[in-house]
């Protein structure tokens, strides 16, 4: 039962995936996805019951790909942004076949507030299980930081990804590396000024007389 479930919902989001890149989002109904799956409209709905639910499972499954590919050990020679830019390299790679499936999402998410918000939680779930992939922390305020910078930067490469012809997604590397490298310069300005004395000083309660 549970290997036939597994298989129901592969099948179900397989046929979603197909309709929205030939269809659009909004052009598609839950009952299409079940008729496309040879499913019963009954069987998907408990799967799935709407839209959001199977763009959410789709960036899972693609946290799924990315995660299934990540070493079991650190090489000390990478920095954070070099396995940072692995682990978001595998994710283009992991997406490159549903391109235009994406493209229907995103175009979908400028047109559908309701949409966009639904899928923010999602999102975030997928830039922290990036950070974590590069050993990266992605809890506390701290992490939430990195999840919203990545999360920008993932906005950003993904324009270019979506031009990007090239078999070797060079156009995306190039733009991932140059995004990266502008945010580690910022990373080590604050750190730098968040070790200085006189920031130090700043954020230190001050002590009161006769103390």
């Amino acid at each position: 039962m549970i290997e036939d479930g597994t298989q129901a919902r592969d099948r179900a989001l397989d046929a979603f995936l197909g309709l929205i890149a030939e269809k659009g989002y909004a052009g598609v109904a839950l009952r299409d996805v079940a008729q496309a799956a040879g499913l019963g409209f009954a069987d998907v709905y408990r799967l799935y019951p709407d839209k959001i639910s199977l763009a959410a499972a789709f960036m899972a499954r693609i946290d799924a790909e990315v995660l299934a590919g990540t070493p079991s050990s650190i090489d000390p020679e990478e920095t954070a942004r070099d396995r940072l830019f692995d682990v978001m390299m595998r994710r283009y790679d992991a997406l490159k076949p549903h391109r235009a499936a994406l493209r229907a999402l995103r175009r979908a998410g400028t047109r559908d507030p309701m949409l966009a918000i639904a899928m923010g939680p999602p999102l975030r779930r997928s830039m922290a299980a990036m950070l974590e992939a590069a050993s990266v922390a992605s809890d506390g305020l701290p992490g939430a930081l990195r999840q919203n910078g990545l999360l920008a930067i993932h906005y950003a490469v993904s324009r270019v990804f979506d031009r990007d012809e090239s078999q070797d997604l060079s156009k995306t590397m190039a733009a991932l590396d140059n995004r990266l490298k502008t945010a580690e310069r910022w990373s080590q300005l604050f750190d730098k000024y968040a070790k200085s004395p006189r920031a130090r000083a700043a954020a230190e309660p001050p002590v009161s007389p006769g103390a």
